[in-house]
């Protein structure tokens, strides 16, 4: 309901609507819960520094990270960018998705939270003993 009024008031043109200022619109109607943005799409050149050149236009940064794969050290298409607030993530989102950089084009979205890992030494062992020396594979079944 609280939206209608609000939408309302910016159709009406009232002087105390959110249309006042372009950041206050913002702020009430972003689509970001943090400043991290997760964008893809990004050239195996791409480098940390060329990442952080190409988005420091639109705010104070934080920090400007390429993924890359941890034996080769080449970037995996992926990145993030952190911003000091809310309001530079959004119009760094607004200006930089589907532009091109290091000729490839990337897009930008609001970064999710890291999802947990599952421990790797909690798997179910595949073969049991009967204590007579065959085993059982679950899968293929009697072996010796």
């Amino acid at each position: 309901m609280a939206f209608v009024s609000s939408f309302r008031r910016i159709i009406a043109g009232s002087n105390n609507s959110l249309s006042s200022s372009p950041s206050s619109w913002a702020r009430h109607c972003s689509t970001l819960s943090s400043p991290k943005l997760f964008v893809s799409g990004l050239s195996r050149l791409t480098t940390n520094e060329k990442l952080q050149d190409a988005f420091a236009p639109f705010g104070e940064l934080v920090d400007a990270r390429v993924i890359t794969d941890r034996d080769t050290g080449r970037s995996k298409g992926f990145g993030f960018v952190t911003y000091a607030t809310i309001q530079d993530a959004e119009k760094a989102k607004e200006g930089m998705n589907a532009k091109f950089l290091d000729g490839w084009v990337i897009f930008v979205d609001p970064a999710k939270p890291r999802e947990p890992r599952r421990p790797l030494h909690q798997e179910q062992p595949q073969f049991s003993s009967s204590g007579s020396g065959f085993t059982t594979n679950k899968t293929i079944g009697w072996c010796k």
